[in-house]
């Protein structure tokens, strides 16, 4: 089984989809990625539930 999971979501400056990694061995996290397109930074939230899924939040810089 592997712990690193796929995420689909969408930069919340320009809107391009955007696929995060995400590492299911930590529970919770919180980092800075940039857009790869607009190049702005999105601030991640990442919290993993019981059952081992991840809930993966991106907000911009100014919502932190």
């Amino acid at each position: 089984m592997s712990l690193l999971e796929s995420n689909h979501t969408h930069c919340p400056y320009c809107g391009e989809a955007i696929e995060l990694l995400v590492d299911c061995s930590i529970l919770q996290q919180q980092y800075i990625e940039d857009c790869f397109v607009c190049c702005r930074p999105i601030l991640v939230d990442i919290f993993v539930d019981n059952d081992g899924q991840p809930c993966v939040v991106v907000k911009d810089e100014n919502e932190a």
